[in-house]
């Protein structure tokens, strides 16, 4: 009987990529990153226009040697400044939030926002009653506390210079050799300083607190008017750095005069009469 030939099975051993396998992490890790980069696109395109500039530049020139970048020479962040477009911008905001603080625009009159040379200025006149402060006095009414946290929360958010002013109109007091029209300005000045700090603007955004009394009327051929009687916000251009100390609150609060003028951090006190203010 012929013996049967031996049958010889060749198993090939194939590689698997599977679970044993590297190459799925490359792919994953190729996805994940393309993914990420989608999504930083994708924020960048909503962010605002000085985030975008300051993010392009640092690409540009990650050294910090340029003009405007992402990071100043010593590698330390710095804030890009509002640019008079970006201003407008701003301007457009503040309405906005204003408009839902006063849905039936009763305030429509005494708010006014313009760009300017020095920057973004606000300004908040005074009605013939007074809306924002009591008569003669540097105490606020709901109507600026409400309007100042909206403002506030806003302006917080920037990196810009704020300085606040106070203006009278030529009204005297009766008492004037006690206390006057500077001494008003000023504290009324001072009082939105306070407002606003506790509503979210930071110390360090404050530049100066000036009182200039009745030597710069709104309306100078009626020096009377009561929208004489005003507050100015002005958000200034600038750049600040993440390395700038911030001024202790001796000097922030401190009370600038006009030259020529005077400062004072007399406080309203009972029986001071005045028509109008």
């Amino acid at each position: 009987m012929e013996a049967s030939p031996a049958v010889i099975i060749i198993k090939k051993k194939k590689g698997h990529g599977g679970h044993h396998g590297g190459a799925w992490k490359v792919a994953y890790a190729d996805f994940v990153t393309a993914m990420m980069a989608l999504f930083i696109v994708l924020w960048l395109m909503n962010a605002s226009k000085q985030v975008q500039e300051a993010v392009g530049g640092y690409f540009k020139d990650p050294r910090g040697t340029a003009k405007r970048v992402g990071s100043n020479q010593n590698g330390i962040d710095a804030y890009v400044p509002l640019k008079k477009e970006d201003m407008n911008k701003l301007k457009e905001e503040l309405l906005q939030s204003i408009h839902h603080l006063d849905p039936l625009d009763k305030l429509k009159n005494q708010i006014e926002i313009t760009v300017t040379a020095e920057g973004l200025r606000i300004e908040l006149m005074e009605s013939a009653k007074g809306t924002f402060f009591e008569l003669g006095s540097a105490a606020p009414t709901p109507a600026l506390r409400d309007l100042l946290r909206v403002l506030s929360i806003e302006l917080g958010k920037l990196p810009n210079k704020i300085s606040i002013e106070g203006h009278t109109d030529s009204n005297l007091y009766s008492t004037a050799q006690k206390y006057d029209n500077w001494d008003l300005s000023t504290d009324r000045a001072n009082e939105a300083r306070r407002l606003m700090q506790a509503e979210g603007v930071r110390e360090d955004q404050i530049a100066q607190v000036r009182g200039f009394a009745d030597r710069q009327p709104r309306l100078p051929q009626h020096p009377e008017d009561p929208s004489n009687r005003r507050i100015t916000l002005i958000v200034q251009y600038q750049v600040i750095h993440a390395s700038e100390v911030p001024l202790p609150s001796s000097v922030t609060s401190q009370n600038a005069a006009p030259p020529g003028g005077q400062a004072s951090n007399s406080s309203t006190g009972p029986g001071l009469g005045r028509a109008g203010q």
